[in-house]
Formats: structure tokens, sequence, C-alpha cells
């Protein structure tokens, strides 16, 4: 029998699972649309779709070795514990103790991290030992390989590298704090910045771009526009390569990568993106002058990640 590991990548509107084997080939995969905020209907959402998996498998004589999870939110690995996340109403949700009875061993980790650990061992970074993941979405979300390992912290709650302080007493972060990474380099950071380019430059492309009216701004409005050359949207990329380099610049100071990974909508621009971030960081020495330089990549393996990278998480 074939040894395989189910992935599960959970939101909070649907959830994904699929069968993985050691070679990071999803085998099968099924998902179910959830109601998030009833804590009941969403585990038992999971726990049928899990045995309707495990059932599967089974018919097609594969061999279950374990489950794991990829959460976006706040988990505890140590006791498989949903802390918080957003769209379940209720606090330290117990997956793991709800879930025992299919005999299988079960492990928790944040989105991020699964993402992460996806890409370096199927992904853009396979092989790699040292990889910096960052998910540009309506937050920014962090993954860390450190040593060929994943780093996930204390009770699984470490590598929040949205949250570092990229300015002191700067704009206000939904985690409470102030100045955060997240607030100036995430793409809703760049649709806020979009929509004050906009008041400040009426002449800009971006006014025609969005028929003439500022609701209409998306992710790609910046970009669609310094791409044809429009001053203003240069600048405003400009100005967003470079938060998002300075906050890079700290983390290759820290940790220095062999590659930071982009993932998230915004990765979507691809190599115009990795080159204005190379490009910057570069200028910066990296960091410290001397320092070796880390590749910009953007992540490879998508909407897969989750359940890729949920299921490896037990494979060592």
């Amino acid at each position: 029998m074939e040894k395989v590991y189910i992935g599960v990548d959970v939101g909070g509107m649907s959830i994904k699972a699929g069968v993985v084997n050691l070679n990071g080939e999803i085998l099968f995969k099924d998902k179910v649309v959830t109601d998030g905020q009833h804590v009941d209907v969403f585990l038992g959402d999971i726990k049928n779709l899990l045995e309707k998996i495990i059932k599967e498998a089974k018919d097609k004589d594969l061999d279950v070795r374990g489950i794991g999870f990829g959460v976006p939110g706040m988990v505890d690995n140590r006791l498989g514990l949903i802390n918080k996340m957003a769209n379940i109403g209720g606090r330290n949700v117990p997956l793991k103790e709800y879930l025992k009875d299919l005999n299988l061993p079960i492990y928790l980790s944040n989105d991020a991290n699964v993402a992460a650990l996806a890409e370096q061992k199927f992904g853009i970074a396979k092989g790699m030992e040292n990889v910096i993941l960052l998910t540009l979405g309506t937050g920014i979300g962090g993954g860390l390989i450190l040593n060929g390992k994943l780093y996930e912290g204390n009770e699984g709650k470490g590598a929040e590298l949205g949250h570092v302080c990229l300015i002191l007493n700067g704009r206000n972060c939904g985690c409470g704090r102030k100045g955060c990474l997240e607030s100036y380099a995430s793409a809703s950071a760049l649709l806020r910045m979009t929509r004050e380019y906009m008041k400040k430059y009426k002449d800009s492309m971006m006014w025609e771009y969005c028929n003439n009216d500022i609701n209409n701004v998306s992710g790609l409005t910046s970009f669609e526009c310094a791409k044809k050359g429009d001053e203003a949207a240069n600048k405003l990329i400009d100005e967003y390569v470079m938060y998002l380099g300075e906050g890079m610049l700290d983390f290759a100071n820290i940790f220095r990568p062999e590659a930071f990974v982009i993932g998230g909508g915004i990765s979507n621009q691809g190599e115009y993106l990795t080159e204005k971030l190379e490009k910057y960081c570069k200028a910066q020495n990296w960091g410290y002058e001397g320092a070796p330089e880390s590749k910009v990549l953007i992540a490879k393996l998508r909407n897969d990640a989750g359940i890729i990278g949920a299921a490896s998480l037990l494979m060592d």
C-alpha cells in the first residue's frame, strides 16, 4: 500500500482536503462549503469531509498516515486548537480532540507556514535550507524554513512577519499595534495608497483605468497604469516596493534566507514585481555590505499549496 497523507486547507467559508503522496502529488481532493459562523457546523463539515476522503483512500488501497491542517488564523500546535480565526464565531476550537475517533495523527499549523513548507519541499524553493515566504493579500502572512525545518515558534504562534514594526507609531494595524509591515505592504495597503495617489494626482491614468470612479480601484490599478508609463502610478509602485523591500531587508539580516517566496494576489505581477524588489534590495546591499544576495521568487504551487503543505506537516 502506498503511504499518503491528508492535507486540509481550512477557510472560513470553504474547506478543501486532498490526499498527497510522498512526492507531493495530490492524488485526489474534495471540498465543502461551510457556514463558518457556527462552530458545531464547521466542525461537522470538516469531519464529514475527512470521513469521505478516508473512505475513498481505503477504496483505492492507500495507507493514510496522518492529517495536517493549514488554518488562516492563530493555532496552538501542541493542543490542536484553533485559537482564533476569521469567520469562526468561537475561540479555542478543539479541532484535534473533535477528530480523535478518526484514529490518525493530527497536526495544525498556520496557513502561511504550510505554504512555506510546500514551496520548500515541492515547489519553487525545493531543496533550499533557508526560505521566507510572504503572502501579500488582505494582510501579510509569513512562513519560515530555517536550516531545512519549518519554524513555528512557541505554541506555533511565531513567524508573524507581517506584524514587525516598519514605522514607529505609524498607521493602525488590525493586530492592534501601529506601523506594522502589513499596514504598508499588504494588498489592502496598496489599495489605500492607490486611492490616496488618485486624490493627489487628478490627471493620473489611474482615473481612466477606474472609469473615473475611485470605488473601482483594484490591486491591478497601480501596476497596470505604471506599466503604461503613468508617472503617478510609477511613484506609487516605487513607494510600495520601498516598504516591502525594507521589510525584506530586515528579515534578510535576521534569517539570511537563500530565497524570498512571494505569494498572494500581488504575486501575479510576477517578474515585474520580483525584479523591482531585487533591484531595491541589491541597492541596499541586501541589508549588510558583503552579505549574500537572496533570490526573490514567485510561489509556484498556488491554490494547491495549502493542501500539499498541510499534508507535508506529518511527512517527516
